[in-house]
């Protein structure tokens, strides 16, 4: 439920249109609904304007199912990240609007299209091997109402690449750069604009890349002002919070 439709709901109340034992109905699931397993926050959306996104890895696949199920019966938008085909095909049996995004590893129920500002997210990636990450940012980013430009292989080893994207880059409120190996780009990026940048280090490398860790201590450390972090691999928390930004 958004804040809209609560106070639709109760103006129409007040109006005499809607009696109250049928707001008392809307309102049955709210601010929340215990499935025993998992606790589904139909306040989220009022509080934060973006309803809850599931997790999905860790949680079995009727477990994902039965949360999809039960956010799509109730008219809002359902959104799962790190998802596999397995819990996709258990969703698509409960709903033929399910969306499968393999390379993000999402899946999505709309049913509420999201207001989409004029200016676009930016998402750029060092390299090739890091589209996973940014593909989970960028269809996050468009289901939560935002437009992306997606400049995928733009890394230092040849920032050429970069160079001559810029005027489009700086055409967006807000930049995502995604790296693993040291994770330079997102210094060189927040060194060139004049618009926040969010840096995901990614897992992408060899040995002493340590899993990300060597991109994610470079990027907290940049010399370059305006440069925020997310955790390793993080692409939805990225993509999220640059939603925000997009949208204020």
């Amino acid at each position: 439920m958004k804040k809209e439709d609560l106070l639709n709901l109760l103006t129409s109340v007040k109006e005499g249109s809607t009696s109250v034992e049928a707001a008392l109905d809307k309102l049955k699931y709210f601010p929340y609904s215990d499935l025993g397993f998992a606790r589904i926050d139909h306040h989220r959306e009022i509080r934060t304007g973006c309803p809850e996104i599931v997790y999905c890895e860790g949680k079995s696949t009727d477990q994902v199912r039965d949360i999809f199920k039960h956010i799509a019966e109730t008219g809002q938008n359902a959104i799962g990240t790190r998802a596999s085909k397995e819990k996709y095909e258990a969703v698509s049996e409960i709903s033929t609007e399910a969306k499968w995004y393999e390379q993000a590893r999402i899946i999505s129920i709309m049913r509420n299209k999201p207001e989409v500002p004029k200016t676009p997210i930016a998402i750029i990636t060092a390299g090739t091997s890091d589209i996973p990450v940014a593909e989970e940012a960028a269809i996050t980013a468009e289901l939560l109402g935002n437009n992306v430009l997606r400049i995928y292989d733009a890394g230092v080893a040849g920032i050429h690449r970069l160079v001559d994207q810029l005027p489009d880059i700086r055409a967006c409120r807000v930049v995502i750069v995604i790296a693993g190996m040291e994770g330079a780009l997102a210094s060189v990026v927040g060194g060139l604009i004049d618009k926040p940048v969010i840096a995901v280090p990614t897992s992408v490398g060899y040995g002493a890349n340590f899993g990300g860790i060597s991109a994610l201590l470079a990027m907290l450390t940049s010399c370059a002002s305006g440069v925020s972090v997310v955790n390793i691999d993080n692409g939805f928390g990225a993509a999220f919070n640059a939603s925000i930004i997009n949208h204020l």
